[in-house]
C-alpha cells in the first residue's frame, strides 16, 4: 500500500513543480523591462542642474537630455539647451525597442521623447509629462503584469481530467453504496473493519481507473520535443508551448529585426544615362563620413566596398587613384555633404556631393524625371539619396549621377519561411510599427498580400469588438502600431477561437508575446521580449520556427493518441468493473487493478519516441470528439471482456468465483487471472491504433515504442500462464496465447470502428446529436460563410479569366501591328 502510495504522490508532485516553475515567467519579463529603464537622470532642482534617481522624477521636472542618455520618462522637448539657449541640431533618438523603427527618428521642439529610448545625437531640455506606469514602456509593462491566463494545454488537460474524474466518482459512489448494503445483507450488523475493507476496494478501483499518470506522460512527452527543437537552436521556456505551437493557425510577426535584417542596406538605384551602379557606389563613398556610426553612411559604405572591386580593401578616404583634399560633414541645415577629390589618373580635382534628394536636384539645376523617381521610391518606402558630381573641367557645374535607395531588406528566408508556413496552414500577419508604404513594400517583397492596414483601423469608436476581429482576421498585417496596438491584435484574434502565435524581438513586441498562446523570441532580441517568450530562437532569421511546428505537430500527435488510448481505457475499466460489481457481485484483487494502471502507463512513456504522422494542417483536440470516440472504443473493450468472461465460464466451466473474497480457500482463482490478461492487454494494445486518425499501417510504429508495449503484454502473459503466489493463479498456456492473440486482433476492428467514426465526424453531425441554440447558430453562419466564400471564388475566376483574353487580345494586336508592312 506504501509503494502504491509513493507512485501516485511522486506523479502528483512531479506535476505541481513543473506547473510552479512555468508560473515564474511573468515576474522576469518585469524585471527585464525595468533594466531597460534609465537608472540616474540629471534634472533641475533647487535652480541648479543635479543628478537624481528616475524613480524620484516627478511631472514637470525639467530634464537634461543628450548623447547616449537613456531618456528617463515620457517628455515633451523645450528646443533649448542646458544653458538656455535655442539649440543648432535637433535630437535624433533611438525608439526601435520600443516602436520597432528601423532608424533613428528626428525630434525637434514640442516633440515628445520617451522612456527608455536612447539619444543618438544633439542635447536638449525636456519636461516631464509622464512616469512610471503611465509612460509609453510603462503601459507595455503592465499589460505584461494583466497577462496571466490559463495556458490552452492546461484546459484541455482540466476538460479530460474533469470528465474522467466526474464518472469515476458517480461509477464508484454507486458501487460504494452498493457493496455497503451487500455486506449488510451477509451480516448483521456492519462492523468498522467490513465499512474500511469495502472502502478499501473501492480506493482502488478509483485510483486505478483515474489517470494519474496522463500530465506526467504528456509532459515527459513534450520534454522530449523541447530536447528535438534545442538541436535545432530552439530553446523551450514553456513546456507547454510545445503542444501549444501545433496548434497556432495565425503566426503575427514583428517586421523590423524578425523578419528584416534590421539594418539598412543598398537597393536598385536610379542612375542617369552614362553612370553605372559602380559609379554610383564610388561617388557616394567619395562623399562619405570615414568612421561614422550613421545608419546611412554604414549602408553607404558597406554596399559600395562590397560592388566596387577598387575599394574592397580601402580605409578612410584612401583610395588608389584618388585623393581627398577636403570634406565637408553632414549638415542639417544643407542636408549633404561634400567632398573635393584629385583624381590622379585624370590630373584633375572634381568636387562630390551626397544628401537628400531635393538637395540634390537643386544643385544640379532641377530634374524632372529624378524628381519623379524620388516620388516612385518614396510611395514604396524607400529612403532615396542623391549623388552629384561636377562636370570634369569645373568645379562649379554639377551633374547628377543618380539616386541611392535605401531599405531595411527582408532576411534572406523569411520569404521561404512564411511560403512554407502557410503551406502548413499557419497565416503569417505583419505587425510593426514602421509606416505603412513601408511594410507594404516589405509585404510585397515577402509574397505577402499587402492589405496592411494602419493602427488607426483598430481603434475606430464605431467599430464593434467583433467587427475589429474580423478586420484582424482578413488583414495581412498592421503598421504604424503601438505595444498596445499589437496586443490588442493578439486578443481580437484569440477571441475568433484562434491559437495566435507572436514573434518579436524588441521591448514593444513583449506584451504581445506574453499575450500570445505561444511567444517566439527571435535571434538578438531584447531582454523583455526573451523575458516574455515561451520560445527562444538561437538562429537568424524565422526558418527554425517550420522545424518548431514540424517537431510540435508530431509530438501533438503522440500526446494525443496517448490521451485517446487513457480516457478509452478508463471507460472500458469503469464500465465493466462497474456492471460485473452490480450484475455478478464479482471483484478482482486490489493488487491486479494497481499493477495494471502502473505497468502499462509506465509502458506507454515510451510514447515520446514513436513514429508520428504530422498533419498538413493546424492541430485541434476536438474535446468533443475525442470523448465520443473513446467511449465508442471503451464499449467495444467492454463487449470482448464480457465475451471472455462468458466463454470461460459458461464454455469452459471455469468457476468465476463470484461474491469470494481473496483470503477463501474455496477460491478458484483462474477467473481473475483471465480477466486481469484481457483488462490489461486488449486496451492497451489499442494505443496501435489510436497512435493515428487512419488504418494503423499507414504510418507504422517504432521499434522502441512497439517492443515496449509488446513486453509489458508478454510479461503480463507470463505471470499469469505460471502463476505467481498471491498475486496471479495459473492459467495455462493455452489461455494466456490466445488471450493476447485475441486482443492483439482485436485492436484491428477497434482500428476499422476508429476510421469509420472519424470520417463520419463534423460539425453538422455533433449538432444533430447535441442540438443547442448556440450550436444551431454557429452552423447557420458557418454555412453562409461557405456560400460567401465560393461565390467570391468564382468571381475572382470570372474576373481572371477576362482579364487572360483581354491580354490575349492585346497580344494579338500588337503582333498585328508589328507584321503591318510600313
Amino acid at each position: 500500500d506504501w509503494i502504491d502510495f509513493g507512485i501516485i504522490g511522486g506523479l502528483l508532485v512531479i506535476n505541481a513543480l513543473i506547473g510552479f516553475i512555468e508560473e515564474s515567467k511573468a515576474d522576469a519579463a518585469l524585471d527585464a523591462l525595468k533594466n531597460t529603464l534609465a537608472l540616474k537622470s540629471r534634472v533641475f532642482r533647487d535652480g541648479r542642474l543635479q543628478e537624481i534617481e528616475s524613480s524620484e522624477l516627478v511631472p514637470g521636472d525639467i530634464v537634461a537630455v543628450r548623447l547616449g542618455d537613456i531618456i528617463p520618462a515620457d517628455a515633451r522637448l523645450l528646443g533649448i539647451s542646458v544653458d538656455g539657449s535655442d539649440v543648432e541640431v535637433n535630437l535624433q533618438v533611438d525608439q526601435s525597442a520600443l516602436t520597432g523603427e528601423s532608424l533613428p527618428v528626428e525630434k525637434k521642439r514640442g516633440d515628445t521623447i520617451y522612456s527608455s529610448s536612447i539619444c543618438k545625437q544633439g542635447q536638449m531640455l525636456a519636461v516631464v509629462t509622464k512616469t512610471g506606469a503611465n509612460t509609453f514602456i510603462g503601459r507595455a509593462a503592465n499589460l505584461i503584469s494583466i497577462t496571466n491566463e490559463q495556458g490552452h494545454f492546461q484546459k484541455i488537460v482540466n476538460q479530460i481530467g474533469n470528465f474522467l474524474v466526474v464518472i469515476t466518482l458517480t461509477m464508484v459512489v454507486i458501487i460504494f453504496i452498493y457493496l455497503l448494503l451487500r455486506r449488510k445483507n451477509e451480516v448483521d450488523h456492519l462492523s468498522k473493519t467490513d465499512v474500511f475493507d469495502v472502502l478499501r476496494d473501492v480506493l482502488v478501483l478509483t485510483v486505478a481507473a483515474i489517470p494519474v499518470g496522463l500530465p506526467t506522460v504528456m509532459s515527459v512527452t513534450m520534454a522530449v520535443g523541447a530536447k528535438q527543437l534545442a538541436a535545432k537552436q530552439v530553446i523551450v521556456k514553456r513546456l507547454t508551448a510545445v503542444e501549444e505551437m501545433a496548434s497556432v493557425s495565425v503566426l503575427c510577426s514583428d517586421k523590423t529585426g524578425t523578419l528584416t535584417l534590421n539594418k539598412l542596406t543598398f537597393d536598385e538605384p536610379y542612375l542617369k544615362p552614362g553612370f553605372t551602379k559602380e559609379d554610383l557606389l564610388l561617388y557616394s563613398y567619395l562623399a562619405s563620413e570615414p568612421g561614422a556610426n550613421d545608419p546611412i553612411e554604414m549602408a553607404v559604405r558597406t554596399a559600395a566596398k562590397r560592388d566596387v572591386p577598387l575599394l574592397a580593401d580601402c580605409t578612410g578616404h584612401t583610395i588608389p587613384g584618388f585623393k581627398v583634399a577636403s570634406f565637408v560633414p553632414f549638415n542639417p541645415a544643407t542636408k549633404l555633404t561634400q567632398a573635393t577629390v584629385v583624381d590622379h589618373h585624370a590630373g584633375e580635382s572634381f568636387r562630390v556631393a551626397k544628401g537628400a534628394p531635393q538637395v540634390i536636384v537643386k544643385l544640379v539645376g532641377g530634374d524632372d524625371e529624378a524628381t519623379h523617381a524620388v516620388n516612385l521610391l518614396a510611395r514604396r518606402g524607400l529612403r532615396a539619396l542623391g549623388v552629384a558630381r561636377t562636370v570634369p573641367g569645373t568645379l562649379d557645374n554639377w551633374q547628377l549621377i543618380g539616386m541611392i535607395s535605401l531599405l531595411d531588406p527582408p532576411r534572406p528566408d523569411s520569404a521561404e519561411t512564411i511560403r512554407r508556413c502557410e503551406e502548413m496552414g499557419v497565416v503569417v500577419k505583419m505587425v510593426t510599427g514602421d509606416q505603412l508604404i513601408i511594410a507594404k513594400e516589405v509585404a510585397g517583397r515577402l509574397g505577402m498580400s499587402r492589405a496592411i492596414l494602419d493602427a488607426n483601423s483598430l481603434t475606430d469608436p464605431d467599430a464593434t469588438d467583433a467587427q475589429l476581429a474580423d478586420r484582424c482576421l482578413h488583414a495581412d498585417g498592421f503598421a504604424q502600431v503601438i505595444p498596445e496596438h499589437k496586443y490588442r491584435v493578439v486578443e481580437l484574434l484569440q477571441s475568433k477561437g484562434l491559437l495566435v502565435g507572436m514573434t518579436g524581438d524588441g521591448v514593444n513586441d513583449a506584451p504581445a508575446l506574453k499575450k500570445a498562446n505561444v511567444g517566439i523570441a527571435v535571434h538578438d532580441c531584447t531582454d523583455a521580449a526573451r523575458s516574455a517568450a515561451d520560445i527562444v530562437l538561437l538562429a537568424p532569421g524565422l526558418s527554425t520556427i517550420v522545424d518548431g511546428v514540424l517537431t510540435s505537430r508530431a509530438i501533438f500527435q503522440r500526446m494525443r493518441s496517448y490521451a485517446l488510448y487513457r480516457i478509452t481505457s478508463t471507460v472500458h475499466f469503469l464500465i465493466f468493473f462497474f456492471i460485473i460489481t452490480l450484475a455478478f457481485r464479482w471483484q478482482m484483487k486490489a493488487i491486479l487493478l494497481i499493477f495494471i494502471a502502473v505497468l502499462n502507463d509506465a509502458a506507454t512513456l515510451v510514447i515520446s519516441v514513436d513514429n508520428a504522422q504530422i498533419s498538413r494542417r493546424p492541430d485541434k483536440w476536438r474535446i468533443g470528439q475525442l470523448i465520443t470516440l473513446s467511449v465508442i472504443l471503451g464499449c467495444f473493450l467492454t463487449a470482448l471482456s464480457f465475451a471472455v468472461f462468458f466463454v470461460a465460464r459458461d464454455v469452459f466451466n471455469i468457476p468465476d468465483d463470484a461474491g469470494k473474497q481473496s483470503e477463501d480457500d474455496t477460491k478458484d482463482g483462474r477467473m481473475e487471472t483471465i480477466i486481469y490478461l484481457n483488462v490489461s492487454s486488449a486496451p492497451h494494445f489499442t494505443i496501435f491504433s489510436t497512435r493515428l486518425a487512419g488504418f494503423f499501417w499507414e504510418n507504422l510504429p517504432s521499434l522502441t515504442f512497439t517492443a515496449a508495449i509488446l513486453a509489458t503484454q508478454v510479461f503480463a502473459m507470463f505471470i499469469s500462464i505460471f502463476g505467481i503466489n498471491n498475486l496471479t493463479t495459473a492459467i495455462g498456456g493455452g489461455w494466456g496465447v490466445s488471450l493476447l492473440a485475441i486482443s492483439l486482433a482485436y485492436f484491428v476492428v477497434l482500428d476499422a470502428v476508429k476510421v469509420f467514426v472519424f470520417r463520419i465526424w463534423s460539425f453538422e453531425l455533433t449538432v444533430k446529436l447535441w442540438p443547442t441554440r448556440a450550436r444551431k447558430e454557429r452552423l447557420r453562419h458557418k454555412k453562409e460563410r461557405l456560400i460567401i466564400d465560393e461565390r467570391v471564388r468564382l468571381n475572382v475566376a470570372r474576373i481572371r479569366a477576362v482579364s487572360k483574353a483581354i491580354y490575349a487580345a492585346n497580344a494579338f494586336a500588337k503582333a498585328g501591328r508589328r507584321e503591318l508592312p510600313r
